[in-house]
């Protein structure tokens, strides 16, 4: 669904946009989703909404079939791109799960804010975009993707979120059409 308005109390919130996520192989080009993060980001900022900035420095808990990830990352992996001009304003959520909200005191920070809908982009669309989705929709927040502004490592999932699945957690729309709703 096209994103029709945002609440007066929406955030941003950027899943995954770190140096060892952006550096994999993803379906569309890194650089380019990390360009309109930092559109929607600055965009955000003017309006002086909230932008939260996640990272993850843990991995899928519980036994999984996925191969273990060899090694020690570098010590920048968790690092955010600096493309994103962190601001001190902005939020930063330090996550162990695929999901933002999971173990993290994001909902709290969001509801002392009065936040009631979010924008969500990212890197993986089908891991840490569609499971925060998930869970905002089912903490009750209105959800809009920024479809162009998300991308995977695989074409398959990255094309059964954005056409299945976040449809039916709320709107989907391009970074420049969320900035428009910003008025």
């Amino acid at each position: 669904m096209t994103a029709t308005t945002l609440d007066t109390r929406t955030a941003l919130v950027l899943i995954d946009l770190q140096k060892g996520i952006v550096g994999l192989p993803t379906v569309h080009p890194a650089a380019e989703i990390v360009g309109r993060a930092a559109e929607l980001a600055a965009a955000f900022r003017a309006h002086e909404l909230p932008v939260v900035l996640v990272r993850v420095t843990g991995g899928a808990p519980g036994r999984n079939e996925s191969p273990a990830q060899g090694g020690t990352p570098p010590a920048d992996w968790a690092d955010l791109v600096p493309e994103l001009n962190q601001q001190s304003s902005d939020i930063v959520v330090t996550k162990q799960t695929w999901g933002a909200f999971h173990g993290t005191d994001l909902d709290m920070q969001l509801r002392r804010l009065g936040v009631t809908q979010v924008v969500l982009a990212g890197i993986a669309t089908a891991i840490g975009v569609e499971s925060t989705a998930r869970s905002a929709q089912e903490h009750g927040y209105h959800v809009t993707v920024a479809t162009d502004a998300v991308t995977d490592m695989d074409g398959e999932a990255h094309r059964n979120a954005v056409e299945r699945i976040f449809p039916r957690l709320g709107e989907t729309d391009t970074t420049e059409a969320v900035i428009k709703l910003l008025g």
